[in-house]
């Protein structure tokens, strides 16, 4: 792992030859999907990004002897999934954002029509790749994946955490620690959890340790996001930033400090490493991964 310099910059982690292999996988599944506007739109979301997710999968997987050939159908299948959940929450009616990863978003690049298809066609491509016989060895893995990636992003996880976000905008009072930590436990949490523990699921073995790993993750995860939204740069982040400020929205640096929040995120870091002792020194991409995400600007 490389430690960032005094100007700031993050920390890297993992194997950068999985990001190429994620995407050109990616890129194989898609081309069959023909050049309308949908497909176009499709390539277009499912490019760039830092693919955290999916490296979780990979990680995770590598860590129970599941071969990357057959992790990368989930890992491909999360960053669908994830794709799908940013189109449609960048729509004018939900968080109404005109740039993402530093590109103009799917709707003003196309059109609002093509992005919800484009995001309706995402989410069923995520369910496609998730049972895709290439992956999991058996018909019960798949199907395990299948079930619990529909909890993790559907009106128990991501939906509902998504949901309560647009409701907490018109509230007549500023959510409370509590109330915004079980938001982003299914808002931006659910997801995370689910693609730490494909490996596991995979392997038909325990999920336990990288459950805890990837809940405490998340929450660091969204913790640095709100700090990202007080403190980043537009063009570093690659999207608007002081949107939650502006909009009066209660946040982990609201509520908390600017201060405070940083070493709530570090802390829950520490737990997330902790939670993979179990894994000795196997596990030390994860624990990297974990250090880089509270260390980003984007």
């Amino acid at each position: 792992m490389e430690h960032g310099d005094r100007a700031g910059a993050p920390v890297s982690f993992g194997e950068s030859g999985q990001v190429a292999r994620v995407q050109g996988h990616l890129d194989r599944v898609l081309a069959p999907f023909g050049d309308g506007d949908v497909a176009q739109a499709m390539r277009y979301a499912c490019s760039g990004g830092k693919r955290i997710r999916a490296r979780l999968v990979l990680d995770g997987a590598r860590l129970h002897g599941v071969p990357e050939a057959r992790a990368l159908w989930p890992a491909c299948a999360i960053e669908a999934m994830h794709a799908y959940s940013l189109v449609h929450d960048d729509l004018p009616c939900m968080d109404d954002d005109d740039l993402r990863r530093g590109q103009p978003t799917v709707h003003i690049r196309w059109n609002e029509a093509t992005a919800v298809l484009t995001g309706d066609a995402l989410q069923a491509l995520a369910f496609e790749l998730t049972t895709h016989p290439d992956g999991a060895a058996t018909a019960e893995a798949r199907a395990d994946l299948a079930l619990s990636l529909a909890r993790a992003a559907g009106g128990q996880g991501m939906v509902l955490g998504q949901a309560l976000d647009i409701a907490a905008e018109t509230a007549g009072r500023p959510l409370t620690l509590d109330e915004i930590t079980h938001l982003q436990a299914g808002k931006t949490g659910a997801l995370i959890e689910w693609a730490a523990c494909v490996g596991p699921r995979m392997a038909e073995a325990d999920t336990a340790p990288l459950a805890a790993y990837a809940a405490a993750l998340g929450l660091a995860f969204q913790i640095q996001d709100d700090v990202i939204d007080v403190i980043g740069d537009a063009a570093a982040a690659g999207k608007a930033v002081g949107k939650d400020a502006a909009a009066g929205k209660a946040t982990f640096v609201s509520l908390l400090g600017l201060d405070q929040a940083r070493a709530r995120a570090a802390s829950l870091v520490d737990r997330a490493c902790d939670a993979l002792s179990g894994y000795g020194d196997d596990a030390e991409s994860l624990r990297a991964l974990a250090r880089f995400v509270i260390s980003r600007h984007s």
